[in-house]
């Protein structure tokens, strides 16, 4: 059977798989990233990690993989295949796709940047699945976005396009990473709520999640954080389908395993907000932690497909 390897680094964990050409998850492991044994040790695991998803797939099928995906957090030039730039793994100018294709004996790499990866897949066969044009937004510990067009995800000139998380909602508003104040993602972001809620309900441990069930249960602390997130959200995302008018607005990452306790008053905040916009569909991601390998399986068929093309 023909496969490809795809991999999907996070900072905490990988989740790798071999992808059967429909999009089909034929074999998934996770391992984890071991980022606190610094960057070199961490790229030396994701090779490590390829190499033993390579080994099983031609046990198992008789055959070898076609190519790899793998897909990063941070900075990423796919072009020249490099690893730019990631905070929390510690790396820079990793020449990430031609380490695993020496690894796996010359295989074509393709190399992507996570969420944009995961909004690939969230558009081919999740959520957004017959959207011509869609924006893929997962509330994690910031706030990322894809911007898909046609089939494709939308880079930029530079790579840095669909950072919706550093569009300024609240001007002089918390201190964010970037550089900036009152960013999307310090305000929005399921690390944010869980730093309000733990603040409002004077429990340290206290998370989003912990959040959405006490907004659930009536509790007016928890309400109110609740409602200032949302409100902040649904400023960005207007601000987003202002420039992108999307027809499909996903909502993953952890902040979205709320369900409608996120969902009803956001898709009510967003309609409030519109004004001359053609308010899009907002639905939640469909592929949930599947998401960025499936995306890397896909990019590793379009490379296979662009160079079959080309020869």
């Amino acid at each position: 059977m023909r496969h490809v390897i795809a991999l999907d680094v996070g900072g905490t964990g990988m989740k790798a798989a071999l992808v059967g050409a429909d999009g089909a998850l034929l074999y998934e492991a996770r391992r984890a990233t071991g980022r606190e044994r610094g960057p070199d040790a961490v790229v030396e695991t994701i090779l490590g990690f390829a190499a033993e998803l390579h080994a099983h797939g031609r046990e198992r099928y008789g055959t070898d993989a076609v190519a790899a995906g793998v897909a990063v957090p941070g900075i990423v030039d796919p072009d020249r295949g490099l690893a730019v730039y990631a905070a929390n793994l510690g790396w820079r100018d990793v020449p990430l796709r031609a380490l695993l294709a020496q690894r796996l004996g010359g295989l074509p790499v393709a190399l992507g940047h996570d969420v944009r990866t995961g909004g690939l897949a969230e558009g081919r066969v999740g959520a957004g699945r017959g959207a011509d044009r869609f924006l893929f937004v997962p509330l994690g510990t910031g706030i990322a976005g894809a911007i898909g067009i046609g089939g494709a995800i939308e880079a930029g000139a530079h790579g840095y396009a669909g950072e919706i998380g550093h569009i300024v909602v609240r001007p002089g508003g918390p201190a964010c990473g970037c550089g900036q104040r009152g960013c999307l993602e310090t305000l929005a972001s399921a690390s944010a709520v869980s730093r309000a809620w733990a603040a409002a309900s004077g429990d340290p441990e206290a998370d989003a999640a912990d959040c959405a069930k006490a907004v659930e249960s009536g509790d007016g602390r928890a309400v109110r954080v609740w409602r200032d997130a949302v409100a902040a959200l649904a400023d960005g995302l207007v601000t987003a389908l202002t420039l992108l008018d999307p027809r499909t607005l996903i909502i993953g990452g952890g902040l979205a395993e709320a369900g409608e306790t996120l969902f009803t008053p956001l898709r009510a905040a967003v309609e409030e907000r519109v004004t001359f916009q053609k308010l899009p569909a907002i639905v939640p991601a469909a592929l949930g932690d599947t998401a960025g390998c499936l995306g890397a399986g896909l990019l590793a068929w379009d490379l296979l497909a662009s160079s079959e093309v080309s020869a």
